[in-house]
């Protein structure tokens, strides 16, 4: 499908078109999360009919890899194999997590992109600090963030098991999914694009370079996602399509999306086995629950979400 070529003046521009800075008042700091209202959390709870829940959530990467410089660091402190000096046996472990990267699943915070000296609503970025984000941290989703997700399965719309490194996703593939599928992403909703880079990682034999590429929206799409007033985007990339093929625009969805727009990105998601629920029950709208760390100051939050059919 043809994608619009843009330049990295047309993306400066779209950047202005699709502001949400103001929109919630001048002291807001949750952005688009303010389209999921309680009418819209009590309807995407009624799409629950069987119980049946999906991890969208890769396992934590604990090795290194191409996509992985900084892996978690897992570390047992108490073990079934070594007897304790005092008290009960038991087995504990220390975990560490840099969230940010193309190998955790995870919510970006507001304050993850600025936009010159700027973050979203115009907040300043040296309100990010040494000792972490005094506006727009990931404390946002400290009560939990549940609405309705709407998955557009773009590789089985090509009939392909995944998309190639670096294939764009214009609007016309979204809107041909859309109607394919028998779904439409409105106001409030967790929009998911699925382009098969889990089925491409295990037929790979694992993860490879970001810089070698990776499937996903063009900025083209930036209006249309405006538009439709999505409150969240994911995606089993980045979102972006890397190379984004726009000089001086590396990761446009990025910079235009969460500062512009306040939309938090998953990024990373494992949307494989959400892809095949989906499609048993030809069902592609879904309840769609996270539960982002209480991390005061924190820019991401790595996050398990659960699609409950």
């Amino acid at each position: 499908m043809a994608i619009k070529q843009l330049s990295g003046a047309d993306v400066t521009e779209i950047a202005q078109q699709v502001s949400n800075w103001g929109r919630w008042g001048p002291d807001d700091e949750r952005g688009a999360l303010n389209l999921i209202t309680p009418a819209r959390r009590a309807a995407a709870a009624a799409l629950i009919r069987d119980g049946e829940t999906v991890s969208c959530a890769r396992p934590l990467p604990t090795g290194p890899a191409p996509n992985n410089p900084f892996p978690v660091q897992h570390l047992m402190l108490a073990t079934g194999d070594a007897r304790p000096r005092v008290g009960p046996a038991a087995a504990m472990d220390y975990f560490a997590i840099a969230p940010h990267g193309m190998a955790t699943t995870h919510i970006d915070a507001l304050c993850h992109i600025f936009t010159g000296d700027k973050m979203f609503n115009g907040y300043d970025r040296s309100e990010v600090r040494s000792d972490g984000a005094h506006k727009l941290s990931i404390m946002a989703g400290k009560d939990g963030i549940l609405g309705r997700g709407v998955l557009l399965d773009i590789a089985r719309l090509r009939g392909v098991g995944w998309l190639d490194k670096g294939e764009p996703i214009g609007v016309e593939d979204l809107e041909a999914a859309e109607a394919a599928q028998g779904v439409t992403a409105g106001p409030g909703d967790i929009l998911l694009i699925g382009t098969g880079r889990d089925r491409a990682e295990a037929e790979a034999g694992g993860p490879w370079d970001y810089l070698e590429g990776l499937a996903g929206l063009h900025a083209e799409t930036l209006p249309w996602l405006r538009e439709r007033d999505i409150a969240m985007l994911g995606c089993d990339g980045v979102s972006d399509v890397m190379p984004s093929g726009i000089p001086d625009a590396w990761m446009p969805l990025h910079e235009v999306i969460i500062p512009w727009m306040g939309v938090h990105l998953i990024d990373n998601m494992q949307l494989d086995r959400l892809a095949a629920a989906c499609r048993e029950r030809e069902q592609y709208a879904f309840c769609l629950v996270f539960a982002p760390l209480r991390l005061r100051r924190g820019t991401a939050s790595p996050v398990n979400p659960l699609a409950i059919f």
